[in-house]
């Protein structure tokens, strides 16, 4: 897909860097090599759970595949639009489909432990599998209602609320009815 070639490049040019072999990437991470091969070559969406399985068998910091350009100084992003914005699938599953929006409000600064993202979230699901990654999330829906699955319980999440849960736990967002739009920080160890 168009629309995320840089992206597909970023994660062959960190691979190549790192002298992985695309199988190897594949065994380390447990994400499919047919998978990993339409990803870098721009054919799918990935989620965020294969993301985050490349990310930590890399030993890249997740907002690594979202970088532009590193900054020493602060990164400072004007009305909540930065100018990079990435679009995945909200499902591991499903890769040919955009569901979420990313707005990067990290990109750039070297060092963080954490990315965050203001998340358009355009997914009303009803049929979907549970993911799950290392690290840890935190939401705070701006605009409209989620729902979260998480494990066995299910949360919905109103604009003006949040959540914060571990990522190990098998988990699934997605918008109750109109869009939302979400501030996700994530953390994801490496």
């Amino acid at each position: 897909m168009e629309k995320n070639i840089e992206f597909a490049l970023k994660i062959k040019e960190i691979r190549e860097r790192r002298n992985m072999t695309i199988e190897e990437l594949a065994e380390k991470s447990k994400v499919s090599l047919d998978v990993l091969k339409a990803m870098e070559d721009g054919e799918i969406i990935p989620s965020l759970t294969p993301l985050t399985k490349m990310a930590r068998a890399l030993g890249v910091r997740l907002g690594t595949f979202l970088d532009d350009a590193p900054q020493l100084g602060p990164v400072v992003v004007r009305g909540g639009k930065p100018n990079n914005v990435l679009y995945f699938s909200g499902r591991e599953d499903v890769t040919n489909a955009t569901n979420l929006e990313f707005h990067a409000l990290g990109a750039g600064k070297i060092d963080r432990n954490i990315d965050p993202f203001i998340i358009d979230v355009n997914t009303e699901e009803k049929d979907y599998e549970l993911s799950y990654h290392e690290g840890e999330e935190f939401i705070y829906v701006l605009e409209g209602e989620i729902e979260v699955e998480y494990g066995k319980e299910s949360f919905k999440v109103a604009a003006g609320d949040s959540i914060f849960y571990d990522g190990v736990v098998p988990h699934h967002l997605h918008s109750t009815g109109e869009p939302a739009k979400i501030l996700a920080v994530l953390y994801t160890p490496y």
